[in-house]
Formats: structure tokens, sequence, C-alpha cells
């Protein structure tokens, strides 16, 4: 099911984002029963306008890859899209991202299918990932005309999950918890990589209870989720 309604076509893009659309629709997702130690993930996180993921802007994408459980910290990717007009002063102090470099950044189009070759069909984590999956979503719909078919993990969800006498819940906390440092806080490259090592744990303690493939870590995520809802309602 699509998440919003079609605001361009990819047929009406550029012949080479076209071309990059295709390669990417052609891709083959990883199986369910692929062994998390034979697949290589995405961390990802971004840099909006706002905090609204349905009415603000993407501003920055950065993300790292993670495989055989371990980050690949040459396995990186980072960009800034150019924007209409630059965001608020108070949006500004937050990420970093000055109006010049907004204004001169990379067309949100190429940007994005960039970013399509960075990632393919790798599944793809963030911390509170709705919001990085939704922006990203949007931002795709709006300069390709698709949305992305990658499936998505939530690291967390997949912490508290795996360590549940911890009671941290903040990607600061977390990481603090494990002695990760993120001397760059807000800024898209360096929070994606405080996730990935954050997830490097999480996969460590995973194996060290037995969950080995895609689909058993998707089953903790899922079952953590419900049980949460459930403790709410």
């Amino acid at each position: 099911m699509k998440l919003f309604p079609r605001l361009k076509s990819a047929g009406r893009l550029a012949p080479h984002l076209r071309a990059a659309v295709a390669e990417y629709r052609s891709l083959t997702h990883p199986p369910d029963d692929t062994r998390l130690a034979e697949i290589r993930l995405v961390i990802v996180d971004v840099e909006t306008s706002g905090l609204d993921p349905y009415r603000d802007r993407l501003i920055s994408l950065g993300a790292v890859g993670l495989s055989h459980r371990l980050v690949q910290f040459e396995d990186s990717f980072k960009v800034v899209l150019r924007q209409p007009h630059a965001s608020s002063e108070q949006n500004i102090v937050v990420h970093g991202i000055d109006g010049t470099t907004q204004l001169a950044g990379t067309d949100p189009a190429d940007a994005l299918v960039a970013w399509l070759a960075f990632s393919r069909a790798a599944p793809l984590v963030g911390f509170h990932a709705a919001f990085d999956r939704v922006m990203l979503a949007r931002a795709m719909q709006q300069a390709l005309g698709i949305e992305p078919t990658n499936s998505w993990f939530d690291v967390a969800t997949l912490l508290p999950a795996l360590f549940p006498a911890h009671r941290a819940s903040s990607l600061d906390e977390w990481a603090k918890l494990f002695f990760i440092e993120n001397r760059a806080r807000h800024d898209a490259l360096s929070d994606a990589v405080a996730t990935a090592q954050l997830l490097q744990v999480a996969l460590a303690e995973a194996a060290r209870q037995g969950i080995e493939t895609v689909r058993a870590l998707a089953d903790l995520e899922k079952n953590h989720r419900w049980l949460m809802q459930s403790m709410r309602g």
C-alpha cells in the first residue's frame, strides 16, 4: 500500500533518473531466512526542517553499512538536499546545516538516486525508524515518483526487547549505556554511525539468544512492539 498520493510520474524523469529508478525496481530483496551474519544492513538517519514527518522537508541524509555484524565505516553515505528555502533559525541550531548550505545542496532527485545506488535492496535500520521511513518515502515520491520498498528495523524497539533490564529510551541514553561516543549529535552521518554501533551490540546479543535470521529479528521486533502496545492499552 502506498503511503502517499503519487505526486510525480517516474516516466517524466530525465533518462538517467529513469534508468536509476528502473535499476532499483529490478533489485531482489534478501529472503527472510537470510542469516544476519551474511547480510548487509544499512543504518540511516535524517535531518529535517522540523518534527512533522508529513509536512516538514528532508534536508540531510546519512547512512553507514553493517556487514557480518560489524559496522563498515568505509561503506558510508551523506548528502544535503537542495532546499527551496532555508529552514528556520531555530531548526538550523539543531542540525547545524546553515541556510547557504541548504540552498546549495544537491538536487533532490540526484541525491535520492545516489541514495538508491548506495542502499540498494538492503534492509534499512533507524532509531525510531518510522520517522526516517516516512521522510524518505515522501521525499522519494516527490522527487522520483516512487516509494522505497526496503524492509525496516527499529533499533529503538530491538534494544529494549533484547535488554529488558535496562531503562534507557533515547539514542543518547542507549549510547551512554554501551559507552558509544557521538561527537557530532544531530549530524545525520554521525547519528547513523552511533545507531549502527548500537545495532552491532543488539545483533551480538540476538546471536547469543539464538536469533540468527532476518525473519527472527523481525519477529522479535514485532512481538515486542505488540507487547508494549498491549501494556499501554
